[in-house]
């Protein structure tokens, strides 16, 4: 199938069909006109990968998890793979913890407003004469 049908089949755009292309996720053959086609498993692949990618995961996590798929049954893919998931892992918990540490930065942030608020409502207004 040419790109514009494999677009229409899993929402993916042709930029981003391009894109994995590019970085190794998709592969494809082209046509004597250069046109690329793709066989009909790229549907599941492109769904993968978009996943991949809605779970946060980086291009170049993907790529190193990919294989897994693609090789089901070698170790050594399998423990490279499951590295890689740890890494991301590892990845995402350290940004969790920046966002919680973020957060209760705002929090102090919001009750010093807060204060500041609740002093500006009491005060009384100065009366010019």
């Amino acid at each position: 199938m040419r790109i514009g049908e494999l677009s229409k089949r899993t929402g993916a755009s042709p930029r981003s069909l391009r894109y994995y292309e590019e970085q190794g996720l998709l592969t494809s053959s082209r046509s004597g006109a250069g046109q690329r086609h793709y066989s009909d498993d790229a549907v599941q692949r492109v769904s993968l990968i978009r996943r991949l990618f809605d779970a946060g995961m980086s291009s170049r996590v993907i790529a190193t998890v990919l294989p897994c798929v693609d090789i089901p049954g070698d170790l050594g893919v399998a423990e490279e793979t499951f590295a890689a998931m740890m890494r991301e892992r590892d990845r995402i918990d350290a940004d969790i913890a920046h966002l919680i540490e973020t957060r209760d930065a705002l929090d102090v942030l919001i009750a010093a407003n807060s204060r500041h608020r609740a002093e500006l409502t009491t005060e009384p207004v100065a009366r010019s004469t």
